[in-house]
């Protein structure tokens, strides 16, 4: 640090002589002026993805991560803005997870898209998307969704083999590769999502669960790390960084979910997700939570949550998992 110190000189004049002790003209003393009223502090920049402070608005990376035992643990989702949660085939899950504001050095392991992630992406703009494969017939819908392609395909010098796991559950990408070959991606923007405090109304919960078919999610509050650290069929969710994945907010967004025309070599149908219209939706935060409202008119637009009396539903700054789930799960 350079210290840079200024030494004022000092100006010295003749004292006039003065016959009175009256100011010399033009120098009669001012009455001080009154103390103008302070204006309240601007408030600092925050993330539309989190909440947390920054005004920086990076390009926007979607991924499609493993969700099940064979490709766990993840790596580079401790680092994700927001995680969706998505019913697949067989009646199991998917994650999506968006970074903007934090970019993980590797993420991964990557698996292919579905029908359901061209319906999601449109708030986000034009993101780079990241994923490993897709149905053939999915292929020319994928061409024409708003995203930009980096899949191991169109950006095969981003993804390498991990060591000590196998296929396909072993590919992993280097993500500033991947955003190299996306130089268009669309920056981070506003997608509905408002942070602040709680509002009143909250129930106090110690967990929550939510059952997929054949997979199964239980969010338990930790007072210790303010976050709900998350279960999944029953064991712990790791992280391959370390440490527990968890966060401060999780949107339970009950959505309509219904059989797509897509399915896969065992004639299991992959689920399509409807994440426009409006709905109803619990968040948690907090150690309570919220009965919520979710509404999202085109998927060009963000999902805006409110509470049962139509206010903003504030969500607690941080990382945010929204799991899309159905009262009425569509069976396999």
């Amino acid at each position: 640090m350079i210290a840079v110190t200024l030494a004022g000189a000092a100006v010295l004049a003749p004292a006039a002589a003065c016959s009175s002790d009256e100011p010399a003209p033009g120098k009669i003393p001012q009455a001080a002026d009154a103390a103008e009223p302070s204006s309240p502090p601007t408030p600092e920049p925050t993330h539309p993805f989190t909440g947390m402070p920054g005004s920086a608005r990076r390009p926007v990376l979607a991924a499609k991560i493993e969700n099940t035992s064979a490709g766990k643990p993840q790596l580079g989702l401790k680092s994700a803005d927001i995680v969706y949660v998505e019913q697949v085939e067989a009646g199991l899950t998917r994650l999506m997870a968006i970074f903007s504001s934090k970019l993980p050095p590797k993420i991964g392991p990557v698996r292919s898209a579905r029908i359901s992630d061209m319906h999601i992406v449109p708030q986000f703009g034009r993101p780079a998307f990241a994923y490993s494969g897709a149905q053939t017939k999915m292929l020319p819908i994928i061409a024409q969704s708003s995203l930009v392609d980096v899949s191991d395909s169109r950006a095969p010098g981003a993804y390498f083999r991990q060591p000590g796991r196998y296929a396909p559950y072993n590919l992993f990408a280097d993500t500033k590769k991947l955003l190299t070959q996306a130089p268009k991606a669309t920056k981070a923007k506003d997608v509905g999502l408002t942070f602040g405090d709680a509002p009143e109304g909250g129930v106090p919960k110690k967990s929550f669960s939510v059952k997929y078919p054949a997979a199964r999610f239980t969010f338990a509050w930790s007072e210790s790390a303010k976050k709900w650290l998350i279960w999944q069929d029953g064991k712990k969710d790791m992280a391959a960084e370390g440490g527990q994945l968890g966060a401060p907010t999780i949107v339970v967004q009950y959505t309509k979910t219904e059989r797509s025309e897509f399915h896969d070599l065992n004639q299991s149908y992959t689920p399509l997700v409807h994440s426009t219209g409006k709905g109803s939706a619990i968040v948690l935060r907090d150690g309570q939570a919220f009965k919520a409202r979710w509404s999202r008119e085109t998927e060009k637009d963000g999902t805006v949550f409110t509470t049962a009396a139509g206010e903003p539903m504030n969500f607690a700054p941080g990382q945010v998992w929204v799991v899309l789930a159905s009262r009425t799960p569509v069976i396999p």
